[in-house]
């Protein structure tokens, strides 16, 4: 019945219980999860994961906070992409709370991530915070509404979330929503269209309420489809078919034509 669109089983909190984190989800009717790729030196491992487990799937690309981490090239990112467990590009974006100072470089990434995600048509996963203006003027300027995406953990505004409905991407809530002073993201919740609602983790981190503080995991994104049956109205099930298909049709659509 539930996705979890965005988790990091591939990190080494949660890898070292995956069996019993595959179990939680069964328990819990969450049959996938996307695991998403942070850096080039760790895709091994979550493609190794995603390989040996059906309900797994994977992502590749370089987090706009990994400075050290190796550059990737478009050439690179598209020659990963070619394997079938990998159903998107990202996590990339822009992060100008974490770092400062000359930051072109995370602009020059998330470029680089936009045209791959282009060139072997698969959606992009876009972390954006403190960095709302540019990260959508480069999906703009870079076409990135040819392929599409979603905009992972939300904390913009709505404006922001409306702009980036407008491009072809959905809208992604964390157990951010869950917590009682998000009353922004729960407003945004009640009003982005069911059919551009996507749900996650982002385990190990943000875990819901009633969990809050503790290690996520993808069994926890019940909680994140609660809380948004709760604010909208309407049931659970409503919520979790809803944001399944809306996976699907972005993530998993057989045919992505390029543009």
């Amino acid at each position: 019945m539930f996705i979890d669109s965005h988790c990091h089983l591939d990190f080494p909190e949660l890898t070292e219980k995956l069996d019993e984190l595959l179990e939680n989800m069964r328990c819990n009717d969450v049959s996938s999860a996307l695991c998403v790729g942070v850096n080039l030196e760790d895709f091994p491992r979550i493609l190794e994961i995603a390989e040996q487990h059906e309900q797994i799937y994977a992502s590749v690309g370089v987090h706009p906070d990994y400075e050290q981490s190796v550059e990737p090239t478009q050439a690179q990112l598209v020659a990963l992409a070619q394997h079938p467990k990998v159903i998107a590009i990202g996590e990339t974006g822009l992060d100008y709370f974490r770092l400062k100072g000359n930051l072109e470089w995370q602009r020059t990434r998330f470029r680089t991530h936009i045209r791959a995600a282009r060139e072997c048509c698969k959606p992009l996963i876009v972390h954006t915070r403190e960095a709302a203006q540019d990260t959508l003027c480069i999906m703009a300027e870079e076409g990135a509404e040819q392929v599409g995406g979603v905009m992972h953990c939300f904390t913009e505004n709505m404006e922001v979330a409306l702009a980036a409905v407008e491009m072809n991407f959905y809208i992604s809530f964390s157990g951010i929503v869950t917590f009682k002073n998000a009353t922004i993201i729960k407003e945004i919740a009640q009003h982005v269209p069911l059919e551009r609602i996507l749900i996650e983790t982002d385990s190990p981190y943000l875990a819901p309420v009633p969990y809050r503080g503790k290690l996520n995991q993808p069994a926890y994104v019940k909680h994140v489809a609660e809380e948004i049956a709760r604010l909208r109205g309407i049931s659970l099930e409503a919520v979790g078919i809803a944001t399944s298909e809306n996976f699907a049709r972005l993530f998993l659509a057989n045919e992505r034509k390029p543009h």
